[in-house]
């Protein structure tokens, strides 16, 4: 009788494992290992590192799954990760080189590859940091880079605090497209010390981390080295906008145009800034093209304008504003002189259309007379000669 029962519970374990396509057995059974050889290489691009691992042990009863990785990783100091699910066995991005960075990584097996609940392997972790050399205040302060007119890029800063009189920094630079971490060819300096740098044309260097690293060198104590990473089109100074134009449409209703800046920033990526000054009241309006009509003016003695330029939110997330334009005003009489400026050439263009008028019509008829006039006394003259 037992061996009966044994078999009918055989029999419906096997029922519902053919009804519901799953074995009874749990998923704390299926397990998989993290991966292998985790770590954080740095290549020598000033903060582009790589990670990468290997495939982890005893994968034997997967090989028909695809299995996926889930890294996490940032910088100590943040409290957020970053996170990728990826099938390969390397990733690269970019961090800062100032503080250390931290990852962990695990082993992901699908839910079509465990009978339907996804399995993750234990955390495998990895951390990176630079050989910290020197004080903190050696490092250089106030490091301030412009891409100037999307031309060419200017960065500066200043020594350290209290380092010695033989300190010199110097400043390497690499993007993605260069082979290697270059040196700065053309220094700034200040009494033959290097205080900035100004480089050369970069070529396909938009839209991508700009890595820079400035390190120092001095006899006395070490140097602390500092990173910057930067995208180049969120540091641009156009050129102030040129040729401003003042026209009173009548008595309060002023047109303002100017130009565009010269230079290879297209029109579509600037925003313009006008500052209008009324006797003593000031405020600024922002607009995306280059003119602002239908200026109300009140009876004031004088009205100012002035005009700026940065790059906007469709070409980049953040910009530089330019120098501001050349003021252009309008004083208080110059409403009634712009009038007469018009008023006074109509109305001596319009005497002298009447004064050739009286001439060509009148005057004609006048010399004929006169003439014919003096013909007669002459004949007159001549009959008493004779």
């Amino acid at each position: 009788m037992a061996v009966t029962c044994l078999d009918i519970t055989c029999l419906c374990t096997f029922l519902i494992s053919t009804v519901f396509g799953y074995t009874l057995s749990s998923d704390t059974e299926i397990t998989v290992n993290p991966p292998q050889d985790f770590e954080i290489v740095d290549p020598g691009y000033l903060g582009y590192l790589y990670l990468q691992w290997q495939p982890p042990l005893s994968l034997d009863n997967f090989k028909e799954c695809t299995i996926e990785y889930e890294l996490k990783y940032r910088n100590t100091d943040s409290k957020r990760w970053k996170t990728i699910i990826t099938k390969n066995l390397h990733y690269k991005d970019g961090f800062d080189l100032n503080k250390g960075i931290e990852a962990k990584i695990h082993t992901v097996l699908p839910g079509q590859c465990t009978n339907g609940s996804e399995v993750q392997s234990s955390w495998l972790e990895a951390t990176y940091w630079i050989s910290s050399q020197g004080n903190l205040e050696t490092k250089i302060q106030d490091m301030d880079c412009v891409y100037y007119n999307w031309q060419y890029l200017i960065c500066s800063w200043k020594p350290g605090m209290g380092v010695h009189f033989d300190t010199n920094y110097n400043l390497f630079y690499w993007y993605e497209g260069l082979d290697h971490a270059l040196q700065c060819a053309h220094y700034i300096k200040a009494n033959g010390k290097n205080i900035g740098c100004r480089f050369p044309y970069l070529e396909s260097s938009d839209y991508k981390d700009f890595y820079i690293c400035v390190n120092g060198s001095s006899e006395s104590k070490p140097i602390r080295s500092s990173y910057f990473i930067f995208q180049l089109q969120n540091i641009v100074k156009p050129l102030p906008p040129d040729y401003l134009h003042l026209t009173l449409m009548n008595s309060y209703e002023i047109n303002l145009k100017w130009s565009m800046p010269g230079g290879p920033i297209p029109a579509r990526c600037l925003i313009y800034e006008v500052e209008i000054t009324e006797d003593d009241t000031k405020w600024v309006t922002t607009t995306v093209e280059p003119e602002i009509i239908h200026i109300m003016r009140n009876k004031s003695q004088q009205l100012c304008f002035l005009v700026r330029s940065k790059v906007n939110i469709y070409c980049s997330d953040d910009g530089v504003w330019s120098e501001w334009s050349d003021k252009q005003c309008l004083e208080g009489d110059r409403q009634t002189k712009i009038l007469l400026s018009f008023l006074v050439p109509f109305v001596s263009v319009s005497l002298i259309s009447l004064l050739m008028s009286y001439l060509v019509y009148y005057c004609p008829k006048t010399s004929l007379k006169m003439i014919c006039h003096t013909k007669k006394e002459v004949f007159s003259h001549q009959e008493t000669l004779c």
